[in-house]
């Protein structure tokens, strides 16, 4: 079902083009010729391989000592972000990877530049860090809403202007390029829901009392401005995604799909780092060596 690169092809933004999320689906499953129950089962197979891929990449990481990797959701309410990150990240080890969840910013947060609270959460080295939601938010809430510029305080900002965009764009892909120089692998997944999807969760969290505690009554807000969302999220896909910080647009309507790819990837991307164990100087070995000794002489 799952082939990394046609995976790779199919869902990878490319460098430099514009794209319209109208030609990614979000629906796609995998190989129509198959029945919805065997696709599912070789999602489940899938997701079973790459988590346990990741677990072993994890601990590679750890040892290694050299790269960290740091991984960005960003999505529309109801898309899946959550469960996502629970499911792939299951079968690794939770000393090696912390998630950050980023929600409206704070006073002091308001009092630095945009990057600064995502900038002071980045993993350290052999660490895998999962940022739900991110700077990018500056992107795309912000947007949406210019008058949110105003709290930030900034000298001489001009939001209404093309400029002021591109200079944040400018400003993420410095930021991100300077990450990859100094050891931080960025990768970056849109899980793209449609509208009709998300209704059916956001109605699914009314209607459940174990799930309305996730329902606020401001997503529907955010909701009626889809259209705006989806312009900023393509210009921000076209902007951003680059060589080393790619963005992955995964179709979401169907969760089990969604985890399989996000894992496939995510283990594959960490692949391509070509981590190693640390390798031993004669010395050492001679001294393990000598350790066992003792051990065996007991």
């Amino acid at each position: 079902m799952f082939k990394i690169d046609d995976i790779i092809d199919e869902f990878r933004v490319p460098v430099g083009k514009k794209i319209k999320l109208k030609d990614y689906s979000t629906s796609w499953d995998g190989d129509d010729s198959l029945s919805e129950e065997v696709r599912k089962q070789l999602a489940a197979e899938h997701l079973a391989k790459s988590t346990a891929e990741l677990s072993a990449a994890q601990e590679l990481l750890y040892a290694a000592d050299t790269w960290s990797v740091l991984c960005i959701f960003q999505a529309m309410d109801a898309a899946g972000k959550d469960g996502t990150i629970k499911h792939v990240m299951s079968g690794v080890n939770p000393q090696g990877v912390q998630v950050v969840s980023f929600k409206r910013p704070s006073t002091e947060e308001l009092d630095h530049d945009f990057l600064w609270r995502c900038s002071k959460a980045l993993p350290e080295r052999g660490r895998i860090g999962i940022f739900n939601r991110s700077y990018y938010e500056e992107l795309l809430v912000v947007k949406v809403h210019p008058e949110f510029i105003a709290g930030q305080r900034i000298p001489d900002a001009k939001p209404d202007k093309k400029k002021f965009w591109e200079q944040r764009y400018e400003s993420i892909n410095d930021f991100e390029r300077h990450l990859a120089r100094n050891g931080t692998h960025v990768v970056k997944f849109f899980l793209h829901v449609s509208k009709e999807e998300q209704k059916q969760r956001l109605l699914a969290r009314i209607d459940d009392p174990a799930k309305n505690w996730k329902f606020e009554a401001a997503d529907l807000g955010e909701r009626a401005h889809w259209d705006e969302y989806m312009t900023a999220f393509e210009s921000l896909l076209r902007e951003t995604s680059t060589k080393n910080a790619p963005w992955y647009v995964l179709p979401a309507d169907k969760k089990w799909n969604c985890r399989a790819l996000v894992a496939t990837i995510l283990a594959h991307e960490i692949k391509q780092l070509d981590l190693k164990f640390p390798e031993i100087t004669d010395a050492q070995r001679a001294a393990l060596q000598e350790c066992k000794q003792r051990l065996e002489s007991e």
